[in-house]
């Protein structure tokens, strides 16, 4: 049995009191220096980019019986999707961000990669990619595509059928982890277009959802800052998300959340609360008195740590791993950008007890070494056979983890 592991539990209740007063201080710069770093993190070549020749993956820890194994190299590979293969097996479709193309490597039936194929080219960060009814869907920031019938087309995979072009063109927190529901509708987040701000509430922080056809578009959820993973849960059907807390309020705070949206027309928070306890130092006495601004809005059912930039998330529906890690959540932490210390860069899961969280703990780590990270896992999948698949955009990577009980 996994054990919990408490360098990973959020702020007691009296810590909160303690840091709002920094928070405040805190303030005066923030959206300013957020603004110079972030675009100073962009314009320079990072070193976690680079794609080594080999990956140390003997570096990464994972509880007793698992193992973890490069499947392939796929070039900044962000969100990941199945479909069936001709002729038997599967096809991965993978997204990226700055590298601009869709890839679809080729599985056999017994899960080894064959060909990988670049299906577009030239997209302005096409993170997300979904399957559905034989057809790839992908964003690509202001665009939802569709690439038709395109499991029998790989090799010569059709122009994409623009759906939609009228989401915000705004390339901060721009890109696009997209999904379809057990509803038929397609969810397609929508960013804040800054660090903090008060953007129009239908069309930024929020999670929208169209029709296969992109003929209706309406929004599901509001105050969502940047949810860059969701999932439905395997038995009540309801969206669970990952949204990214903002930056400039120190190292610790606020957390990045797991939420729980059961039903359409909740608002989580942004920009006046965060963590479901925080008012916000600016917008938060918008809404009311200062403290009182939390109590309109829904709570995260688990607080993540500050900065991990958690994205990717899905249930674990497999039966490959054992009965404890069955029905859990898993999150791939990409990592942080500008903490003093890093932090993320790995697998961690929650445990639910139903609408709660009740254990976050790692999974797999080992991708930051030190002060230097030399991966950044962005996505989880879990595959056909049971094994979960993990992409990488930072080292160019599929890795496969699997279990093998003990004889």
């Amino acid at each position: 049995m996994p054990t919990p592991a408490t360098s990973l539990q959020p702020p007691r209740p009296s810590t909160r009191l303690a840091i709002r007063p920094a928070i405040r201080r805190a303030t005066r710069l923030a959206t300013f220096a957020w603004a110079v770093a972030l675009c100073a993190a962009a314009a320079l070549p990072l070193a976690v980019r680079a794609q080594p020749a080999a990956l140390p993956l003997d570096s990464i820890k994972l509880p007793p019986g698992f193992t973890i194994e490069l499947l392939a190299r796929v070039p900044n590979a962000r969100q990941m999707a199945l479909g069936p293969r001709a002729g038997g097996g599967h096809v991965l479709y993978v997204g990226s961000m700055g590298e601009g193309k869709v890839h679809a490597l080729e599985l056999d039936a017994a899960g080894k990669p064959g060909p990988l194929h670049v299906l577009a080219r030239g997209l302005n960060q096409p993170v997300g990619v979904a399957f559905r009814d034989g057809h790839l869907y992908v964003s690509a920031v202001s665009r939802i595509l569709r690439l038709e019938r395109i499991g029998e087309r790989l090799a010569q995979p059709p122009q994409p059928q623009v759906l939609r072009d009228d989401l915000p063109t705004d390339r901060s927190h721009g890109w696009k982890f997209i999904a379809f529901g057990p509803d038929g509708w397609l969810y397609v987040p929508v960013g804040a277009p800054c660090n903090i701000c008060e953007p129009a509430p239908d069309r930024y922080a929020a999670i929208l959802r169209m029709s296969a056809d992109g003929a209706k578009l309406e929004t599901f959820a509001r105050g969502v800052r940047n949810t860059v993973g969701f999932d439905w849960h395997p038995q009540t059907h309801e969206l669970w998300f990952t949204d990214n807390g903002r930056d400039m309020l120190g190292d610790d705070v606020p957390p990045d959340e797991l939420n729980h949206a059961p039903r359409a027309g909740l608002h989580f928070g942004y920009p006046y609360c965060h963590a479901g306890v925080l008012p916000d130092p600016e917008y938060g006495a918008r809404r009311g008195t200062p403290g009182g601004a939390c109590k309109d809005f829904i709570a995260p059912a688990q607080l993540l740590g500050a900065h991990v930039a958690a994205l990717g998330l899905r249930f674990y529906t497999g039966s490959m791993f054992p009965a404890e890690w069955r029905g859990r959540v898993f999150i791939a932490e990409h990592g942080s950008w500008n903490r003093s210390r890093k932090v993320g860069y790995r697998i961690t899961t929650v445990k639910l007890d139903g609408a709660k969280g009740v254990a976050y703990e790692p999974f797999a780590s080992g991708w930051l070494q030190g002060e230097s990270a030399w991966g950044r896992p962005a996505d989880v999948l879990v595959a056909p056979d049971g094994a979960l698949l993990v992409s990488d955009d930072a080292a160019g990577a599929i890795y496969r983890i699997s279990h093998r009980p003990a004889r």
